[in-house]
């Protein structure tokens, strides 16, 4: 079968304004960065403020595994089965991080016949979104230090920097270093740090912003340092968030691209979803619902992470409220939950796959804390059998949720149709009823007990004295009122991520809390969350090349 850049590469992409036009947008409205991509004006979404929001609907899955469950595949999938039935469909995606790209995944842009083009643009440089986030953030950084050699007039304590710099690449010889060294002439010596891109704060900002004038509002609030008081310095005492937002003007402005059946797609923004909400912008989500009759998006990892983030920070400052969720599993990644190892995936196991789906039970029992209704899509292998896609069938009817066969990687749009034609079904059925599953005036603490207990199925919470120290001074600085942004191994429910399946009978330990008080949540550390990925042994750029003609090959 041919590889996923292959069949990217021998797509027939229409010029994006014929794409455009499919959704009502004018040529005038777009700003064209050559044939097949293109950034929504600000005028155009403007517009669209006050025109009527079609249906929503989260892709998300169950706990990922190294088997791999196939979310953006089926987002797009599933996008292009609602246009086989004539409906009037926009797919609404986050944009790849290059580290990664070049690290251990590969591209990031759906699979096989079910993928977002022109696919190597979107994951390189793009429309230099990441660029101008990563620009952004170092002068901040940039400004911060100044502020400092320049005589220090906010008693910024040099050891209580918390803003540290970006890049959008893994590196993990930048994760700690040591910067201002060289004389009195070169800055004042200090421990410092590089993240990548995606787990800067200005991403999550850029991502949950509703306007530029929100954008700037947000980015003044960030809190960079603490001075010798101890008091929160931002960055709008450091007065850097007019530039910052300068630098964002174009980024903040939706791309559109196509899928490899010419469907609509926009893509936008790609925040970590551990230490951030994991979601495409709020801007390109709202702007979507405007333009189509159903949007489809994704949330990062499985649904205790991705989904609950969607629903408690997103929708909660979008005003956004879903009609519908899918929730993505295989049939090798239910046996890898029932303790089959990744070697022996392809020999059928109905016990296994019985034993591995309470992982999927637990995630349709937490999306139904939401009051949302949901399919459970089944993304298909050759070697799949009849009895083990009937234990999932007959599981999922016990818990009054249907379940529907997805081929799309293999057969794009057509594949999706049974997965497109429930999802209307759910939409138009009026059972939504989304409601987040805490309120913002609940204690911090009550907050984060309500979503280890009631999502991730802990028995309770436990606190570092680090930890019970931040969120105290969090709620005396102001901060109690926000959302949480849980950050926890994405691999189990639990925060070992060696317990697979349903693990019952743990506690989750808070290690540390730290506050985006521009983002506008309370980051709850429950281990080492990894913010500056490494390269693997063999990186996935020693295969990537380029011929003279420049058609690059090797990207996934």
């Amino acid at each position: 079968m041919l590889s996923d850049i292959e069949i990217a590469q021998q797509a027939k992409m229409q010029k994006i304004i014929d794409v455009a036009a499919k959704i009502g947008i004018h040529e005038d409205d777009l700003e064209l960065y050559g044939k097949y991509k293109a950034k929504l004006s600000m005028d155009l979404i403007r517009r669209m403020e006050n025109e009527k929001a079609g249906k929503l609907v989260l892709v998300t899955a169950i706990t990922p595994t190294p088997a791999g469950e196939g979310k953006s595949t089926t987002t797009v999938g599933l996008a292009q089965g609602l246009a086989k039935i004539d409906k009037k469909v926009l797919v609404a995606l986050r944009e790849p991080s290059l580290g990664p790209c070049m690290g251990i995944k590969g591209g990031a842009a759906g699979g096989g016949y079910s993928q977002v083009v022109p696919m190597e643009d979107i994951n390189l440089h793009f429309t230099g979104d990441f660029h101008a986030i990563t620009s952004a953030h170092m002068l901040l950084s940039a400004m911060l230090d100044n502020h400092i050699q320049q005589g220090n007039a906010l008693n910024i304590d040099p050891r209580r920097i918390v803003w540290k710099r970006v890049v959008d690449m893994n590196d993990r010889e930048l994760r700690q270093i040591v910067v201002g060294l060289g004389g009195k002439a070169h800055g004042v010596p200090r421990q410092d740090g590089f993240d990548i891109t995606v787990a800067s704060e200005v991403m999550a900002i850029l991502c949950l912003a509703n306007s530029l004038h929100d954008l700037k509002e947000r980015l003044s609030k960030i809190i960079v340092a603490y001075d010798y008081a101890g008091k929160p310095v931002t960055a709008g005492q450091i007065k850097a968030h007019g530039a910052m937002a300068a630098l964002l003007k174009d980024a903040v402005k939706p791309n559109l691209v196509q899928t490899l059946e010419n469907v609509p797609a926009i893509i936008h923004g790609g925040p970590f979803a551990n230490i951030a909400h994991g979601c495409n912008s709020v801007i390109a989500t709202k702007t979507a619902m405007k333009l189509a009759d159903y949007t489809i998006t994704e949330a990062g990892f499985g649904a205790d992470l991705g989904a609950e983030k969607f629903f408690d920070i997103k929708c909660r400052y979008a005003g956004l409220k879903p009609d519908a969720v899918v929730i993505v599993a295989t049939v090798r990644a239910l046996k890898m939950h029932g303790g089959v190892p990744k070697t022996n995936l392809v020999t059928p196991n109905v016990d296994a796959v019985k034993k591995g789906i309470v992982n999927l039970e637990k995630h349709i029992e937490n999306i139904k804390k939401y009051h949302v209704p949901m399919v459970v899509a089944i993304n298909i292998f050759a070697q799949d059998t009849p009895e083990e896609l009937e234990a999932i069938r007959s599981h999922c009817a016990n818990h009054g949720v249907n379940v529907a066969l997805s081929d799309v990687f293999a057969r794009g749009g057509e594949g999706g149709v049974e997965l497109a034609k429930e999802v209307v079904r759910l939409c138009e059925s009026g059972e939504a009823h989304f409601k987040p599953i805490y309120e913002l005036d609940m204690p911090l603490k009550a907050k984060i007990e309500t979503v280890a207990k009631e999502i991730y199925g802990a028995d309770g919470v436990n606190y570092t004295k680090e930890a019970d120290k931040a969120l105290a001074e969090f709620e005396s600085m102001g901060y109690g009122n926000l959302p949480i942004c849980m950050a926890k191994t994405q691999y189990s429910f639990s925060d070992d991520p060696a317990l697979l399946g349903r693990p019952t009978g743990f506690k989750i330990t808070i290690k540390n809390c730290r506050i985006s008080a521009g983002a506008g949540f309370v980051v709850v550390l429950t281990g080492d969350i990894m913010t500056m990925p490494g390269l693997p042994k063999v990186p996935a750029a020693e295969k990537i090349d380029v011929s003279d003609e420049g058609v690059i090959s090797g990207l996934f």
